[in-house]
């Protein structure tokens, strides 16, 4: 049947198929228990190339692209979590539980992994990944927990909670900007290489994010007062990842630095992130269907240890992690214990980090790759319900 539709139209015809299914099965997620990534990802199976074929290879060739603008976008939003306001109140505690719930998770998992003989650079790779944490879904089961009797420390247990999520991704990115820099010198390059190469995969992007934030801060918003309209912030965000990857900096760094420099210095902004949130979720309703498309059922058979591992070890990663940084932070008992398992959620960026490694190690690509996808859906499925079990517990202990 695809071979009667010449490219633009089968292009055009699949996109938009794919985008109402995946509306659909959004309006399903809201009415069952089901988180929405595990039904696109699932969707993605039955109509890709594993399943009905239904998907042309036309669309699935394009995932590296959707993957990346949707990145772009998630990055750039979580930079906006990272206000003055958000962060005044609890800052040490935000910053403490962060770093504990990423470096703490990343050093298990590693370590882990190498005790089973993974090969050394997965292991590095896998271990850098599990410190990243799903912003989206934190962020909907604390939204669908808020009720009219909530009390003023109950809120300040779920801002600290958003608050640690974005952190927790920006440790994930740096980590695995470091990651990739230890694979790289332990694929042939020197120790010098190293460092140049973390320097100015990281910190490239720490500076580019800077030099378009500024600017933007002050320019954007002027049409329509107060309110970036779309294309300002497609705009901008487009440019800053466009520019990472021809100077090979970091464009999750640069975009969630860009987004947390507007978002502190534009104070004419009402709501600087408002105009992009509508059409980033576009991308991603594609982003995990194309996801699920891309899955490779051999792969899987080959990673099963693997990936049990993997989801064992970043368990245990999130639960001390979290209840070490809380308890040198000194919040209270329930924080302590339920703000590592209030982290368990992971999707989007693991699988965008996912696809950066499997580009730079392609000998591991489909086990890595399998082994993100698997655990995604794991996460995703077990990781909110734990989200949601957290903030109870916390707000009976108060």
């Amino acid at each position: 049947m695809f071979q009667l539709l010449d490219t633009q139209t089968l292009f055009l015809i699949s996109l938009g198929s794919l985008l109402l299914a995946g509306l659909t099965l959004s309006i399903i997620g809201q009415k069952t228990a089901f988180p929405r990534v595990t039904l696109l990802i699932g969707f993605g199976i039955f109509v890709g190339p594993e399943g009905l074929n239904f998907i042309p290879n036309l669309v699935t060739a394009q995932f590296d692209i959707i993957a990346q603008l949707a990145l772009l976008m998630v990055g750039f939003l979580i930079g906006g979590k990272l206000t003055g306001s958000a962060l005044k109140d609890s800052s040490s505690a935000i910053v403490s539980i962060s770093i504990g719930a990423s470096l703490i998770t990343s050093i298990i998992v590693t370590s882990g992994l190498l005790l089973f003989n993974v090969p050394l650079p997965l292991a590095i790779i896998l271990g850098c990944i599990a410190a990243a944490t799903d912003a989206t879904a934190v962020f909907d089961v604390v939204t669908q927990s808020l009720g009219k009797s909530e009390t003023a420390k109950l809120n300040k247990f779920k801002s600290m909670l958003l608050s640690v999520v974005a952190l927790d991704d920006a440790w994930a990115l740096i980590l695995f900007g470091l990651g990739i820099s230890v694979v790289f010198a332990l694929s042939g390059g020197s120790e010098q290489g190293l460092l140049m190469h973390a320097m100015t995969d990281i910190g490239g992007g720490i500076l580019l994010g800077m030099l378009l934030g500024v600017p933007t801060a002050y320019i954007t918003g002027r049409l329509s007062p107060g309110k970036p309209v779309m294309s300002e912030a497609l705009g901008v965000v487009f440019l800053c990842g466009g520019i990472a990857l021809w100077l090979n900096v970091s464009f999750l760094i640069a975009a969630m630095v860009l987004g947390a420099v507007v978002a502190n210095f534009a104070k004419h902004h009402d709501y600087p992130f408002h105009a992009i949130e509508g059409i980033e979720e576009q991308f991603m309703l594609i982003f995990f269907i194309l996801a699920g498309a891309t899955l490779n059922f051999e792969a899987l058979q080959q990673i099963g240890w693997i990936g049990a591992g993997y989801i064992a070890l970043r368990i245990i990663g999130k639960l001390i992690g979290g209840f070490i940084g809380a308890k040198l932070s000194k919040v209270n008992q329930g924080t302590q214990h339920w703000i590592g398992p209030a982290l368990l959620p992971q999707a989007g960026v693991a699988i965008g980090m996912g696809l950066v490694a499997t580009s730079l190690m392609p000998e591991f690509g489909n086990q890595l790759l399998a082994a993100i996808i698997c655990s995604t859906i794991f996460f995703e499925l077990v990781g909110p319900i734990m989200t949601m079990q957290a903030i109870k517990r916390v707000t009976n202990t108060r």
